[in-house]
């Protein structure tokens, strides 16, 4: 499910009150941000939704602290814990000036090493855990 009609379609269909907009800061913390579904339209489904990135620890100043919140489509399952029925979406982070990729967002740097990763031919698959540190190797031996 990755485009918009999919999305309302799931919407629908499952009479959904909510979409939860969801991502992780540089420490690896969830953060989130619940909207109702009248508040979401064809634009911030597809564009993404501004916020304030001052409140998130590491991110950005106050005196320049817009980010885009951009929901993945492809990611939106149903919330089966909730009352009301909720519609989750993992999201990426965007400078809304640019529309470039956030240097802070986890999501942003995994899709740049799977890209490296593909583009130097060193490797096929990329795995990431919820270690908070990582290693680069200049060679490795088997």
């Amino acid at each position: 499910m990755s485009d918009y009609a999919s999305i309302q379609k799931m919407i629908e269909e499952n009479e959904v009150g909510f979409v939860d907009l969801r991502f992780t800061d540089t420490r690896g913390r969830w953060h989130h941000m619940t909207m109702h579904v009248s508040a979401m339209d064809e634009d911030a489904f597809t564009d993404g939704v501004l916020f304030d990135g001052s409140s998130i620890a590491g991110w950005k100043a106050i005196n320049d602290s817009d980010m885009l919140i951009v929901p993945d489509l492809s990611t939106a399952v149903m919330d089966p814990f909730t009352a009301q029925p909720h519609m989750i979406i993992a999201c990426d982070i965007r400078d809304p000036h640019t529309g470039e990729a956030y240097d802070r967002d986890p999501r942003g740097t995994a899709r740049k090493a799977e890209a490296y990763v593909a583009s130097t031919g060193i490797g096929d698959t990329v795995m990431f855990g919820p270690e908070a540190e990582f290693f680069m190797f200049d060679d490795v031996r088997f």
